[in-house]
């Protein structure tokens, strides 16, 4: 087996060339590797969303790298490809789930040479793709992180046309500057993604899964939030460390939630809590029991302390309790 700094040159080397033939459409829809000379403890692989590209993740990845994991972040198929795109001319975009599938367990395969634990996320459609991997391969991943995961439209009518209509759709914000991906897309290539969110919601059901991050916004108009909760309360039967976010309206977050170019003015607010998740091992309750002992007027500290739990949480756990809905805590203890 090949060591380790000829696998870290072979990934960059192999996405470089691959990308260089598409063309690819501009340097910030390159796939991103952020790698240490050295395997690393963790190990994060990020699925960017639809129409998107591995730009959505560099600020999350770049803070990761620099707490010690190495952190991968492949341009999904058929994305960030050059050309004059428009309804006449598609861009080219897979409509079978099995070329997602295989495309993220051939990247897990690639994180396994080089670290301990994986970690795998991804937003919108990447956190359909992660929840899909997590149910596949729940031996070989630590935990998951779904950012606003595209598992069912906000509105009815959106799921009734994505079914039956294969039209061109622009987007409304292709203009935005943070948006260097596609500004539009054939619906076929989006409703694999509803097809693998319902079969998702299935299957956590009744299957053991992977401990699950689920970070929505109440801003987003895109996504049903009841269908999150479900996923999340699903999860969180089998899997007591699975935990569950929503912003309040109050910060305004957009579904493209990870960048501030594209619309996320508490970009870093996102990235302190998703950090908080991966650097924890603490089950929902014992988060909320920290959060009502802090709105009984304890310390962080002492009320980690009180439960033993000072060596399994991170600090920055108590910037999620800061922000989280008091509602969502009293509820829950009480």
């Amino acid at each position: 087996m090949p060591d380790y700094s000829t696998i870290t040159a072979e990934i960059i080397q192999q996405a470089q060339t691959i990308e260089d033939v598409l063309p690819i459409k501009n340097e910030a829809c390159r796939s991103k590797f952020f790698f240490h000379p050295h395997p690393t403890p963790k190990v994060c692989l990020f699925f960017h969303g639809f129409t998107a590209g591995p730009y959505q993740f560099e600020p999350l990845g770049k803070t990761l790298f620099e707490s010690g994991y190495n952190v991968l972040i492949p341009l999904q198929p058929g994305h960030g490809v050059a050309g004059n795109w428009n309804g006449d001319n598609p861009p080219p975009l897979p409509t079978e789930q099995e070329v997602y599938q295989e495309f993220a367990s051939s990247w897990l395969q690639v994180a396994r040479n080089l670290g301990e634990q994986i970690i795998i996320g991804g937003l919108s459609t990447g956190g359909n793709l992660a929840a899909w991997l997590a149910l596949e391969y729940p031996q070989e991943i630590e935990k998951a992180i779904l950012f606003a995961p595209y598992v069912s439209s906000n509105n009815p009518i959106v799921n009734f046309l994505v079914e039956i209509l294969p039209f061109y759709y622009e987007w409304l914000n292709k203009d935005n500057p943070g948006n260097f991906g596609y500004h539009g897309f054939r619906i076929p290539a989006l409703r694999l993604f509803l097809d693998m969110g319902q079969t998702v919601l299935e299957r956590v059901e009744k299957e053991a899964a992977v401990p699950m991050f689920v970070i929505s916004s109440e801003s987003d108009p895109t996504i049903d939030h009841n269908e999150l909760r479900a996923l999340f309360l699903a999860l969180r039967k089998n899997q007591h460390q699975s935990w569950y976010f929503n912003f309040e309206k109050v910060f305004e977050i957009p579904h493209t939630m990870m960048t501030k170019a594209e619309g996320n003015n508490y970009q870093d607010l996102l990235i302190t809590i998703a950090k908080a998740y991966i650097e924890s091992d603490i089950t929902w309750d014992e988060l909320l029991k920290i959060g009502y002992q802090i709105l009984q007027g304890k310390n962080f500290d002492f009320a980690a302390s009180q439960f033993n739990l000072t060596k399994q949480i991170s600090p920055d756990v108590s910037v999620l309790l800061t922000v989280m809905e008091k509602k969502t805590i009293i509820e829950q203890i009480l």
